[in-house]
C-alpha cells in the first residue's frame, strides 16, 4: 500500500477533562472556549482543545517511538527541546550563510525524524529555511448540542490549620480555587502528507533512503494512533479524561488527489466523505479509500492494518 496522504475525521467522546486552558482570573481557572458556526449557520460558543495541544501530544509520542526504534534524532530533539535542531551545534556548524538552502535542509532531514515530520524553521547563520510539518491538526471542537463545561470548587488540604489563606502571596495554608471540567463529543480533523516524509521541500527529491522512510512513516502513523489513545495535556494528574468512544472515518489517497475531510460538526460527515470519495474515484482511478470505525478498538484495528501494509512512495 503506497499512500500519498491520509486524513481522519472523527468524533471523540471525552468526559471530565481540562486538557486546554487559557489562564486564571483570581482563583478561577478559565478553560478554552471558541466561537463556531454549525452546519445550519448558527453561532455557538463551545469548549475546544487547540490543535497545538494535540500536535504536542503527537510529537511526544513520536519522540518516544524514535528512541525505542532507533530513529535519528538531533541533539535538541533528544532532550525534547522546542528549538529542535536549531540548538544542535554539530548541525549549526555544518553550514554558513553562503551554503545552499537545499543542502542545509537535506542535512536537517537526514539528522532528525522529528524535524522531518513535525516541521522546523531554521534561523541559524542568517538563514530562514522553513520545513512545513507533515502533520496538520485542526482544533478539537465540542459539538454545541452535546458539550458542557462546569466549574468545581477545590481547596488545598492543610493538616496544621487554616489560618493562612490564599491572600498571603506565599501559596501557604488552605487555598480555595475553582477548576473547570468539560464533557462532550468533540470533532476531530487531521491530515497527513505521507509523501513528504524524507522529501526535500526545495529540490522535491527524497534525501533519505526508502527503508528509512518506511520506518519513519510507520512510526509517524503509530504516533497518531497513540495520540487518540492517550491525549495528554493539563491537569491529567487528577482529571485524566474519561475516553468513552471514538468514531469516525479514515480516508487514504494513493495519488495527488487529497484524502478528503469533513468535520464531525456536520452530523452527516461520514456519508459526505464517502460521497466525495466516490466522486473523486471517477476521475482518479480509484485512488481514494475510506475506512469507517465506530469505536476506539475499531480505530486501532484500521490504523494497525494501514501501518502493517504501508510502503513509501518514490525511490
Amino acid at each position: 500500500m503506497k499512500l500519498h496522504s491520509l486524513s481522519i475525521s472523527g468524533l471523540a467522546t471525552l468526559n471530565m477533562h481540562a486538557l486546554n486552558n487559557e489562564g486564571a482570573e483570581g482563583n478561577a481557572l478559565m478553560t478554552r472556549m471558541v466561537e463556531i458556526v454549525d452546519e445550519n449557520g448558527e453561532n455557538h460558543t463551545v469548549n475546544a482543545i487547540s490543535g497545538d495541544m494535540f500536535k504536542h501530544i503527537q510529537a511526544e509520542h513520536l519522540y518516544n517511538l524514535a528512541g525505542e526504534q532507533g530513529l535519528n534524532l538531533c541533539q535538541g530533539c533528544k532532550v525534547f527541546s522546542a528549538n529542535r535542531i536549531c540548538e544542535d551545534e554539530s548541525f549549526t556548524k555544518s553550514f554558513t550563510k553562503d551554503t545552499q538552502d537545499s543542502q542545509v535542509l537535506a542535512t536537517a532531514l537526514n539528522t532528525c525524524v522529528m524535524d522531518d515530520c513535525e516541521g522546523i524553521l531554521i534561523t541559524n547563520n542568517n538563514k530562514s529555511i522553513a520545513r512545513k510539518s507533515v502533520v496538520e491538526f485542526g482544533w478539537v471542537v465540542g459539538r454545541p448540542s452535546s458539550t458542557k463545561t462546569e466549574s468545581y470548587f477545590h481547596a488545598k488540604y492543610v493538616p496544621e490549620g487554616r489560618e493562612t489563606g490564599s491572600g498571603s502571596g506565599e501559596n501557604l495554608g488552605q487555598n480555595i480555587f475553582h477548576r473547570p471540567a468539560s464533557s462532550g463529543q468533540y470533532a476531530v480533523v487531521l491530515n497527513l502528507d505521507l509523501f513528504r516524509v524524507g522529501m526535500n521541500d526545495i529540490t522535491l527529491a527524497y534525501t533519505i533512503e526508502k527503508t528509512e522512510r518506511e520506518k519513519r512513516i510507520k512510526a509517524l502513523l503509530q504516533s497518531i494512533l497513540y495520540t487518540y489513545i492517550k491525549p495528554s495535556g493539563a491537569h491529567r494528574n487528577t482529571q485524566n479524561p474519561h475516553i468513552v468512544n471514538f468514531e469516525g472515518i479514515i480516508a487514504t489517497s494513493s495519488s495527488t488527489v487529497p484524502a478528503p475531510t469533513i468535520s464531525a460538526l456536520n452530523s452527516n460527515y461520514p456519508d459526505e466523505i464517502e460521497g466525495i470519495a466516490l466522486a473523486l474515484n471517477r476521475i482518479a482511478q480509484g485512488a481514494i479509500n475510506t475506512y469507517r470505525f465506530d469505536s476506539m478498538s475499531g480505530f486501532a484495528e484500521k490504523m494497525s492494518n494501514i501501518i502493517e501494509n504501508i510502503e513509501p512512495r518514490g525511490e
